[in-house]
């Protein structure tokens, strides 16, 4: 099984600022993964055509499922509130997204909270702001069938220090229950072996540079497993692309010969 986590940037491209949904759909092939959890993913926002990033991503991937878990209305950096269950179909909104090639058989929304503290960013890499932490949110998928992997879950974690580290011990607990394996994959905003301290019974499937995309010098998308011995890793490396200031992170896995 081919898995991978992108922090798209809404698929806007450092080099020239574009964002073309063709750029993002071959982007996206190339990968040829069979899971593909994805972060800050636009949907009907201004900034990228109005198009369903999500819904972009599954044609590209030829996926069977997909599911795109707002984590606001409105837009980054401008006027938003936290997006609500309700909110659902509301447009425009950001948030996390998963794709899948493999059928699921159930799906999970975990909130998972935010910094109550105004955050130093730099909007479009250019200018410093204070702005509001955005909520944080999770999406689990149970995939059907007997696969290596039972569970795999997308999520992108706060960047303000010690939130991020309460918002993953928060998402563990509420994956106790999930069908094992289960395999987390995304931006954590953590460098490569905080995760796994902070989760002693996870283990990182990849260490690999993600960040910045163009001179990678520190990892902070991650991709970990619970119930890890059930699993042997084939191959783990940080790819680069045309979108995004993050390179994705790909992890292929087979199931452990006992």
């Amino acid at each position: 099984m081919h898995l991978a986590t992108f922090n798209l940037l809404h698929g806007r491209s450092p080099a020239d600022g574009v964002v073309d949904p063709a750029r993002l759909r071959a982007a996206v092939a190339a990968l040829d993964v069979d899971v593909l959890a994805l972060q800050e993913v636009d949907r009907g926002q201004d900034r990228s055509g109005h198009v369903d990033q999500t819904s972009l991503v599954a044609g590209a991937l030829g996926a069977v499922d997909a599911r795109f878990v707002p984590a606001l209305v409105g837009t980054p950096g401008q006027s938003w509130r936290p997006a609500e269950v309700g909110d659902a179909d509301a447009e425009p909104t950001y948030g996390v997204g998963l794709v899948s090639r493999l059928p699921v058989a159930r799906w999970r929304r975990i909130a998972l909270g935010s910094s109550p503290a105004r955050l130093p960013l730099l909007i479009d890499a250019r200018r410093p702001a204070l702005v509001r932490d955005e909520p944080r949110v999770a999406v689990a998928a149970e995939l059907a069938g007997t696969g290596p992997v039972g569970t795999v879950v997308a999520t992108h974690l706060s960047f303000a220090p010690g939130v991020n580290v309460v918002q993953l011990l928060r998402l563990a607990r509420a994956l106790r229950d999930a069908r094992p394996p289960v395999v987390l994959l995304g931006d954590l905003n953590l460098p490569g072996p905080v995760p796994p301290a902070v989760l002693p019974d996870w283990r990182s499937l990849a260490r690999a540079a993600t960040f910045p995309a163009e001179d990678p010098r520190v990892q902070l998308d991650h991709v970990l497993a619970r119930d890890a011995d059930a699993l042997e890793v084939v191959r783990a490396e940080a790819v680069p692309s045309a979108v995004s200031d993050h390179r994705a992170l790909v992890v292929e896995v087979v199931r452990a010969r006992p």
